[in-house]
């Protein structure tokens, strides 16, 4: 156990250093490519967590903050992500790949008493990492004399998430939960063109700097039949009260490069300058989902998350994204927990799908437009909780695995389609740390 709990800490160490977020080509748009929610015990079942209890005593709801009604231990999750992504256009019949690992989820979370418990996180909530060059021949029709156009495009930058949340049992059945979250990072847009017979580029840059706060407020009921130990779980979701501005700043400009790396600019002469704030960075969002299962056994539910869609200065110009909304199924399944003969029945089994309707509507020339295509994104997951071998129902610690497959975006338009198949692997250390024994 002391072996593991080492090694997960230096593999931890690994992936901060080399921490580098993939992600598709619609990271362009708005504030990137938003990683929906990156725990593997929520991404494994479809996304499901807002009426999600967890039966046992050593895993933490941060998604819904009043569905820790069973938590009772100190624990430590730390998790990675590997994304492989396919992409396909037909426009010059192109195929390209992109693969990458990052640092996903790192939490602690303990119980306070016996009504409240209490949690922090960190996670990637969005980012940009794209470098795309469209190039194409001009001929003059005077002088025949052909000339290489090209248009580049090239975004980088993360927005991270650290959340603190508290849960309070008000009842046998019934419990609240808030959760702050703080946005931080800065996330950058650039659009060069530039041709072969002159050596001015001219670039369209979109800078954003992040710091904001918002709340989510969380309720659950969950009733359990004692007789057949059935329950029947109904929970709900609402974040809003941005507190906190998005500053961006655009410019454009004509320059030279004065190295082959295109990195040191020179002569720079700026056409036009812009500088936006906005509170609408992630407005108003909202989920429900009800749940059902045996106690220790299985669990199944299913569930709808609703976002606005926000502003955003991008390249210049004010765009308002679509609303969205998630339809998210899944759920758990669990052997025998008392079966030590046979370690597999001691494996929870994670299972789920989900439909997601994006923000995103582009027309045939890649622009925003309410008319376009909607970027929309579905999916399977699957994923399992590998107990540790001294781990039993009350201190279920182990070693999490997730894969989701999924498909985003389309062909329509010369647009892109997207395949992914995302690859999770965590630890989770459970037990009841930092507290005083009582007997020698």
């Amino acid at each position: 156990m002391k072996k593991i709990f080492v090694l997960s800490f230096i593999s931890v160490g690994y992936f901060l250093n080399a921490q580098n977020l993939g992600n598709s080509p619609y990271a362009t748009y708005g504030i990137g490519d938003v990683k929906y929610d990156n725990t593997i015990e929520t991404s494994s079942m479809g996304g499901i967590s807002t009426a999600y209890i967890s039966d046992f005593t050593s895993s933490f709801n941060f998604a819904n903050p009043a569905n820790n009604n069973n938590f009772e231990l100190t624990s430590i999750k730390l998790e990675a992500t590997n994304e492989n992504n396919y992409f396909k256009t037909d426009y010059n019949s192109t195929k390209s790949t992109k693969h990458s690992t990052y640092l996903s989820n790192i939490s602690l979370a303990f119980p306070l008493s016996s009504k409240v418990k209490m949690g922090l996180s960190y996670q990637p909530y969005s980012s940009k990492s794209y470098d795309i060059t469209n190039t194409y021949e001009v001929i003059n029709p005077q002088t025949l004399e052909k000339a290489t156009y090209a248009n580049h495009f090239k975004g980088n930058g993360t927005l991270n998430t650290a959340q603190i949340a508290l849960s309070y049992k008000v009842a046998q059945e019934f419990s609240l939960g808030l959760r702050a979250n703080y946005y931080f990072g800065n996330l950058s847009d650039l659009d060069e063109f530039y041709t072969s017979n002159a050596e001015l580029f001219n670039g369209h840059e979109t800078t954003t700097n992040i710091k904001n706060f918002n709340f989510t407020l969380g309720a659950n009921y969950q009733h359990l039949n004692t007789s057949t130990d059935k329950k029947l779980t109904i929970g709900a979701t609402a974040t809003f009260g941005n507190t906190s501005n998005m500053t961006t700043f655009y410019k454009n400009s004509t320059y030279f490069y004065t190295d082959a790396s295109m990195e040191t600019k020179s002569y720079e002469s700026i056409i036009e300058e812009k500088q936006a704030s906005s509170k609408n960075l992630l407005p108003l969002q909202a989920s429900v989902g009800v749940g059902y299962g045996s106690e220790n056994q299985w669990f199944a539910s299913a569930q709808v998350d609703y976002k606005k869609g926000e502003d955003i200065l991008y390249f210049g110009q004010p765009k308002q994204f679509q609303d969205s909304y998630r339809i998210s199924v899944g759920g758990w399944y669990l052997p025998n927990y008392n079966n030590f003969r046979n370690y597999f029945s001691r494996v929870v089994y994670r299972y789920g799908a989900f439909y997601e309707k994006g923000n995103l509507s582009i027309n045939g020339n890649g622009e925003l437009d309410k008319n376009g295509n909607s970027i929309n994104k579905f999916g399977i997951s699957a994923g399992v909780l590998l107990p540790f071998k001294n781990s039993s129902i009350t201190r279920m610690s182990g070693l999490e695995l997730g894969v989701e497959l999924g498909k985003r975006g389309t062909l329509k338009d010369n647009l892109i389609n997207q395949n992914y198949i995302n690859l999770k692997v965590g630890f989770n250390f459970a037990d009841k740390w930092f507290r005083k024994s009582l007997y020698n």
